[in-house]
């Protein structure tokens, strides 16, 4: 039964964003095969990264959400024990006018961590352009050791497409029980810097279809095909894959 519920949870979680706050938190207190996989990649950390992205996600500031705090929070965490260097908070202003990264930024900046070290990514709508964007971001600021820190549920949804889009991208999911004694109130903001002008929600530009196909890497994927410096490969097995080799080495690819 146990393994029933958390097959279906993630799902529940993308189709119905109206009560994914609470969903969210009956699972942080059910121990689950999320809370293994969590702990397996933290304890596999040996070597500082030099940036970790953490995803944004639409913020109210009359309600701040459970999972926004938890991921701001695990940054913090991932901070203070020396485990990253820097901290990209990524999202653009997707189903509220707050851009999400600046939101979160500003955020982190009232829990003492230090602004110079904290970035804000503000163009991506989706899970993997969180991680694409941001990856090109720390790529521009000489970052070369990046992981993706955010909570397991989303980890194990997006692994498939980091490995396809980003693959020297790493993840190192939210353990809970390390950030359960962190009981610090993370202030809602007001800033004009976090509002974004002429806005309208994702849900009112496309379609659910387009939405979907968008969280599959749509737009990555157009960005890497109007990239001159990309060049398809040949077939290979009934693939096509396309890969780039620049400075950095970085060699992304896709079907």
């Amino acid at each position: 039964m146990k393994k029933i519920f958390w097959l279906i949870l993630p799902a529940t979680l993308v189709l119905h964003s109206c009560s994914v706050d609470k969903l969210f938190c009956i699972g942080v207190r059910l121990p689950s095969p999320h809370s293994r996989y969590a702990k397996k990649k933290y304890n596999a950390v040996t070597v500082p990264f030099d940036a970790i992205v953490v995803p944004g996600f639409p913020y109210e500031p009359d309600d701040v959400s459970s999972i926004l705090k938890l991921r701001i929070r695990w940054a913090r965490h991932l901070f203070n024990v020396g485990l990253t260097h820097n901290i990209i908070f990524s999202g653009s202003a997707v189903y509220t006018p707050y851009i999400e990264g600046i939101a979160m930024k500003i955020m982190a900046d009232s829990l003492g961590l230090p602004s110079h070290r904290i970035f804000a990514e503000t163009e991506a709508e989706h899970s993997i352009e969180n991680v694409y964007y941001s990856m090109k971001m720390a790529r521009r600021m000489g970052f070369k050791r990046i992981a993706v820190a955010t909570d397991p549920f989303q980890a194990r949804m997006l692994e498939p497409l980091i490995k396809k889009f980003c693959p020297e991208v790493e993840i190192i999911p939210i353990v809970y029980s390390r950030i359960r004694s962190d009981r610090d109130d993370i202030p809602s903001i007001v800033s004009a810097d976090a509002v974004a002008n002429n806005f309208i929600a994702l849900n009112e530009r496309e379609s659910r279809t387009e939405r979907y196909s968008g969280t599959r890497g749509r737009r990555v994927v157009q960005e890497i095909e109007a990239d001159n410096s990309w060049k398809p490969t040949p077939e290979y097995g009934g693939r096509k894959i396309y890969a780039q080799f620049d400075r950095s080495g970085l060699v992304l690819s896709y079907q």
